[in-house]
């Protein structure tokens, strides 16, 4: 039985190779894997390696083997998780991950429906409730709001509906032409991101916000999140700053700078399990239909062709949604 996978090369594309099916370690779970979904962090990798590297960082599968200290998962379940950047990533037939951010997949739904769920539910989740500070459980933050920046992206038409979920009152900015996604996926009041911000935020009833996550480059939108931030609330977002942002405005408000980054867990092997925890409390809320996966581009088959494609695809910037390469067994 051979393990097909596509590997990045640095400074150039992928080249397809057959590798060994990986064993198990004690925590490990060996997944066959039925589909994946790109994120711009495959982009971000790709460009920064030095060696040949196997991405991907969202994957739903088959558990074919579990290591000798499992004791939650059995083979023949279908799982779904995002990963770690410390090992080969899910674009191969067959992926060793730790068990411990590893969920169960949500019964009836399509492999590409899930494979779109992971990375960018946990981003969303733990930007929203650990970082920001509101609480995880439906309705729990009634009369509260938030501003997103970039809502109809990846981690945007999750966090929109988690917020939603949660009892928040959602303003999201996206082209007109994505207004209709944004307000089929938890938001209220839908911005045009050419427009001035706080104006149309004024415009649509709101003087300040308790919470904005920007969900883009922080820095055209620095100035506006401190007037329009509400004192003592907080600023997250998933992009990291360049030197030159100004955060005067955010700092006289005594707001919190919140930064998100899914793999600093497991990078640095701290609280790992709650990824895993994360992920199943996100397969119940789609279970129950309180949040509907992201994915609107589908490609068949793990191919150089068809990654090379959705890779292209995700860099030009305008992807609504997530990306998804399934893989027929």
């Amino acid at each position: 039985m051979s393990n097909r996978a596509i590997v990045a090369q640095p400074h150039a594309g992928f080249i397809e190779s057959e590798i060994a099916i990986p064993e198990p370690l004690p925590f490990d779970l060996i997944v066959r894997v039925e589909a994946v979904s790109l994120n711009p962090v495959d982009l971000k990798r790709h460009e920064g390696l030095t060696a040949a590297t196997i991405l991907g960082y969202d994957a739903v599968g088959i558990i074919r083997a579990v290591g000798a200290r499992v004791t939650n998962f059995k083979p023949g379940e279908r799982v779904f998780y995002a990963g770690t950047t410390t090992r080969p990533g899910s674009n191969q037939a067959y992926q060793a991950v730790d068990a411990r951010l590893v969920a169960k997949a949500p019964e009836g739904f399509d492999v590409a429906e899930i494979a779109a769920l992971p990375l960018v539910s946990l981003t969303a989740w733990e930007l929203l409730f650990e970082k920001m500070g509101f609480v995880p459980e439906a309705n729990a933050n009634a009369g509260q709001s938030l501003l997103v920046i970039n809502g109809a992206g990846g981690v945007g038409s999750v966090l929109t509906q988690l917020a939603a979920w949660s009892g928040l009152t959602v303003l999201a900015t996206a082209s007109p032409k994505n207004h209709q996604w944004l307000l089929n996926h938890g938001v209220s009041s839908a911005i045009d991101y050419h427009d001035d911000l706080v104006a149309s935020v004024h415009a649509a009833g709101f003087d300040s916000v308790d919470g904005i996550a920007i969900l883009y480059s922080p820095e055209p939108y620095s100035l506006a999140a401190g007037s329009l931030i509400k004192p003592f609330g907080h600023v997250g977002t998933i992009v990291g700053p360049t030197p030159n942002i100004d955060l005067s405005s955010i700092k006289a408000k005594a707001a919190s700078l919140d930064f998100e980054y899914m793999f600093a867990k497991s990078d640095f092997d701290d609280r790992i399990a709650t990824q895993g925890q994360i992920l199943a409390q996100i397969s119940q809320l789609v279970g129950h239909l309180n949040l509907q996966s992201p994915v609107t581009k589908v490609y068949e088959g793990l191919t150089l062709d068809n990654m090379t494609a959705a890779a292209t695809l995700l860099e030009q910037g305008h992807q609504v949604g997530k990306i998804v390469i399934t893989l027929p067994h």
